[in-house]
């Protein structure tokens, strides 16, 4: 059985990064929960998908130009339209910090990861690792190990210059360059000799071309490209996986999860932890 991560919490049940969808993927089983990191206009590492709010909040602004106040002050999960569980907080407690999504974690009662994904899509901030840091540190994680407790935290980004910062850091494998798809022309021509000469027109072909870069140097422990990329570069994919653990995003169905665990990928992250187990397991069991 592959170990699965819960994408934002388990965020098909509800709103993502939220602290109801955290719990429930503790209650789901999941083996991680995998989040997204800013920081506030007041440096505090906070747990938000986007840069900007609005697509999951019924605020607006930029994440960074908010203190943590001002963020709190927003509404988080009534758009999912999921009702919240008394023990899951109320709408006003949804909004999470990184500090305190490690103390929902630690109440688990059982080995977890934590996967953290530092966000630059509002330009590389060097910042913002070195806030993840510190946050963790003063919590009692030890970089080295990457252990808190019953927590062990990997690290994330498509930004391939915070996995550089990371990696100065924290052992190697406990960092996963994250990579996504762009066209799909440029792509396989980037990998059409043997060592692509990559010229990038845009920012999302830099980000591929910095990250594919450092994936085929191996210098991340861990590698993390879509689903839909590993199908449509399968062949440069297999050698990612043979120089770092693949740790696979977003997989919801039993056909995807079937085919990567069909190319050796043991880590797959998720908004349905509990039901991709499930269904897993069944299978499984009808072999």
């Amino acid at each position: 059985m592959p170990r699965i991560f819960a994408h934002r919490g388990s965020s098909a049940s509800y709103a993502e990064n939220t602290r109801a969808a955290f719990e429930q993927a503790l209650v789901d089983g999941a083996d991680g929960i995998e989040t997204d990191v800013h920081l506030s206009a007041d440096g505090v590492v906070v747990c938000h998908h986007d840069a900007t709010l609005g697509r999951t909040s019924n605020g607006s602004g930029s994440v960074r130009e908010l203190s943590l106040e001002q963020l709190r002050s927003f509404d988080y999960s009534s758009w999912k339209g999921a009702e919240l569980p008394a023990a899951f907080g109320t709408v006003e407690e949804q909004f999470c910090t990184l500090a305190e999504l490690v103390e929902i974690a630690a109440r688990a009662g059982r080995e977890l990861e934590l996967a953290i994904e530092t966000k630059h899509q509002d330009g590389d901030d060097p910042r913002l690792e070195a806030a993840v840091l510190a946050t963790l540190e003063g919590l009692g994680f030890d970089p080295a190990t990457r252990r808190r407790g019953n927590l062990t935290v990997s690290f994330m980004s498509f930004e391939p210059n915070a996995v550089d910062r990371l990696l100065e850091r924290v052992p190697r494998e406990g960092v996963c360059q994250l990579i996504e798809e762009v066209d799909a022309d440029w792509m396989r021509e980037a990998f059409a000799i043997q060592h692509p000469d990559f010229r990038p027109r845009s920012e999302p072909e830099r980000l591929f071309a910095g990250a594919a870069q450092r994936l085929l140097r191996g210098d991340a422990g861990l590698a993390g490209p879509g689903v839909d990329l590993v199908r449509e570069l399968e062949e440069v994919a297999r050698f990612w996986f043979s120089r770092a653990t693949a740790r696979i995003w977003t997989v919801d169905s039993l056909e995807d999860a079937q085919y990567l665990l069909g190319l050796g990928v043991q880590e797959l992250t998720s908004n349905v932890p509990a039901r991709l187990r499930e269904q897993l397991a069944e299978a499984a069991a009808r072999a």
